[in-house]
């Protein structure tokens, strides 16, 4: 993506009498603003309040996907091993999928790891709910915690010769 010069920023619309436009009318071009400040050097000029929100909200949006990652990846396991006469290769595709994302996501974001315990721990009731739903089972048939180590969450082989076709 080409990115807008100095100048061009600065001509971008604003607010009455600040030049500049403002975080809650336009996300894109308060960015872009902000990038060409940093860039130029003008530090005095540049909206720390939101940038500080912006950048928090990075780190959250990146421990949300990692949320999701696993989140996924333990529903479908908890259904290969509460059905394996439903077991079906797409379950087998979503598990490495989410193995991949998550493995991307902890590799760009390795401050993540300290909090991995706690997002399992936090995130197996949904995942428990999703199975139970998908599987049309009450909750209360599947452990009551998560009953995977991080050895079996990421490295248990997953084969699709127990497939039933």
């Amino acid at each position: 993506m080409a990115r807008p010069t100095e100048t061009a920023v600065m001509d971008a619309p604003t607010t009455p009498g600040s030049g500049r436009t403002r975080y809650a009318d336009d996300l894109y071009t308060w960015v872009q603003e902000q990038v060409a400040l940093l860039r130029a050097g003008r530090v005095d000029m540049l909206d720390l309040e939101n940038i500080a929100e912006e950048l928090g909200d990075v780190g959250s949006a990146q421990y949300s996907q990692l949320e999701s990652a696993l989140r996924v990846l333990i529903m479908h396991m908890l259904k290969w091993d509460q059905q394996p006469e439903k077991r079906t290769p797409s379950w087998i595709y979503s598990i490495r999928e989410q193995r991949f994302r998550y493995a991307k996501i902890l590799r760009k974001n390795p401050g993540l790891k300290p909090h991995l315990d706690t997002m399992r721990d936090d995130i197996y009731p949904i995942s428990r709910n999703w199975a139970a739903d998908e599987c049309h089972l009450l909750p209360t048939e599947f452990p009551p915690e998560c009953p995977y180590t991080w050895d079996d969450l990421l490295e248990r082989p997953f084969d699709l010769d127990s497939v039933k076709t």
